[in-house]
């Protein structure tokens, strides 16, 4: 199963990448957006590195279903990242507005500084269970 694992990462480190892109570009919704899908991935791949599937699309519980210990903080951090799997792509995320005029800065930086955070983690996890 490990061998989709960094195939897993790099898509990751490319939705990142894209998270940043949109970010420049004041694309806030998608910034958020793609955070969220960086973070999603990686953890997905530092599961298959460690044998296992993991389904789904909330970046909290991927965490916490990992069998190694997890830091708290970034199992919050999960947990904001998911608020923008839905909101930053469906006017019915909200009441009223498109996605984009309810998403700035200050949201995009944050998602985007915690999707690192979280592929931080993911790369160290896999640099030292390589060395097992």
């Amino acid at each position: 199963m490990a061998g989709r694992a960094f195939d897993w990462l790099r898509q990751a480190e490319r939705d990142l990448q894209q998270a940043l892109f949109s970010q420049e570009l004041g694309f806030y919704e998608w910034a958020c957006f793609a955070s969220h899908q960086a973070a999603e991935k990686a953890v997905k791949a530092l599961h298959l590195f460690m044998g296992q599937e993991a389904w789904g699309h909330v970046v909290a519980r991927l965490l916490l279903e990992l069998p190694i210990p997890v830091p708290e903080h970034l199992v919050e951090k999960g947990k904001v990242l998911d608020g923008y799997y839905i909101p930053p792509r469906y006017p019915n995320g909200f009441p009223e507005g498109a996605p984009f005029e309810h998403f700035g800065f200050l949201q995009a930086k944050e998602a985007v500084g915690y999707a690192r955070e979280i592929l931080e983690f993911v790369h160290t996890q896999m640099a030292e269970e390589g060395r097992s």
